[in-house]
């Protein structure tokens, strides 16, 4: 065995929390020391995270010691919130951390706070983000054992490969329109409606207006579907509107499926209509409306674990949950990890419950990546 995970929890966050993870998964391993090891730690350690990461890399006997600061985390063991925790995955015999190198292997990335712009446009990455929670405010991420002023960690797992899939949770509750009018982050008409009219004619039966209830907003989203790659040899400006007008209700369901969306949160509803959104729209943008709800979140965690479960069989699994998508979503049970752990019965897994959530979105045009809210990011980790 190469690849094995801990996890330890207490009630005060010291460093010998991250040290007994540590040498618990060097145990299952039987190693003596590591080639490489990710921790990532609960937010209790803020203020002595750099003491928890030299603990561990003193336990594994390596340097290669990456992560960060995470809203809660989580193994195939179980999960943690709200109190001290360490996860850690350790791994040795040909596998290891290291810095990117010429290959078109994804990049494990982990970022405090927002996601640094270069890191949109690049090659593929996957990983999370984390900007702090209540009274633990202060990020904070580390590479080679050591805390990153940037708060970046960008690493490769060298000697492996990784399949990656996004779960969105996203129910889509019709097929995209055209945005019409948008002042600001206001977006004011879609679809020959006024924005609320829209939304509310997409409801499911049963469930409340907004403009009744303001409470079900957290539920729904607006989902903004990027332009249909355009075919070789033409231009995206001149194919993309053609495509735009006639998108059908599976074309959105492909646009999340193949990573072309960003989902916009919902934050007010105003008196003339319109919807305020979390970010600027424009006329001539495809919009859809989409509900978040257990059930169906669920069901689409079971088919991206569909797409990715083609052979080999993974060696384990990294997975980066928004902590909206959690237990705190599923009513007291992580289902996500649930139905990971049932397909892969013994896997190592280690997993992060993060603000923000980064993965690739590939296409014919190429590949960008992207950072999401209230997803679920799997990599299935395979020994090249």
């Amino acid at each position: 065995m190469t690849i094995a995970t801990a996890l330890a929890a207490g009630n005060v966050a010291l460093p010998q929390l991250a040290e007994a993870a540590v040498l618990e998964a060097l145990g299952k391993c039987g190693l003596s020391h590591a080639s490489g090891v990710l921790l990532f730690l609960t937010p209790e350690f803020a203020r002595n995270a750099q003491a928890a990461v030299t603990a561990a890399a003193r336990a594994a006997q390596c340097m290669q010691v990456a992560g960060g600061l995470a809203a809660g985390v989580f193994t195939e063991a179980g999960w943690v919130l709200d109190r001290p925790a360490a996860a850690v995955m350790v791994f040795g015999n040909g596998l290891s951390l290291g810095h990117a190198d010429a290959s078109d292997a994804a990049l494990l990335s982990y970022a405090g706070g927002t996601v640094p712009p270069e890191w949109n446009d690049d090659r593929a990455r996957f990983g999370g983000s984390f900007s702090g929670v209540g009274a633990h405010a202060e990020p904070a991420v580390w590479q080679q054992s050591r805390l990153d002023p940037r708060q970046r960690c960008s690493v490769q797992i060298l000697g492996a490969d990784a399949r990656i899939g996004v779960s969105s949770g996203l129910r889509l509750l019709g097929a995209a329109q055209r945005v019409e009018a948008s002042n600001g982050y206001d977006l004011e008409r879609i679809g020959g409606r006024s924005a609320l009219d829209s939304l509310e004619r997409a409801l499911p039966a049963g469930f409340d207006a907004p403009a009744n209830a303001p409470a079900p907003l957290h539920q729904l989203t607006a989902v903004l579907i990027d332009a249909e790659p355009a075919p070789h040899g033409s231009s995206a400006g001149a194919s993309a509107p053609d495509a735009a007008a006639e998108s059908p209700m599976d074309d959105a369901q492909a646009a999340l499926a193949e990573g072309r969306y960003r989902p916009l949160a919902i934050i007010a509803v105003n008196a003339d209509h319109s919807l305020t959104l979390a970010e600027r729209t424009v006329p001539g943008q495809r919009l859809a409306w989409a509900i978040r709800q257990a059930v169906p979140a669920e069901a689409d965690m079971r088919r991206t674990l569909d797409r990715l479960a083609a052979a080999p069989a993974p060696d384990c699994a990294l997975m980066f949950s928004c902590i909206g998508r959690g237990p705190y979503f599923y009513g007291g049970e992580d289902r996500d990890l649930d139905v990971l752990r049932e397909r892969f019965p013994g896997l190592p897994l280690l997993g992060a419950y993060s603000t923000g959530q980064i993965a690739p979105a590939m296409s014919s045009a190429g590949r960008r990546n992207r950072q999401l809210h209230n997803a679920a990011v799997t990599a299935l980790i395979t020994r090249r």
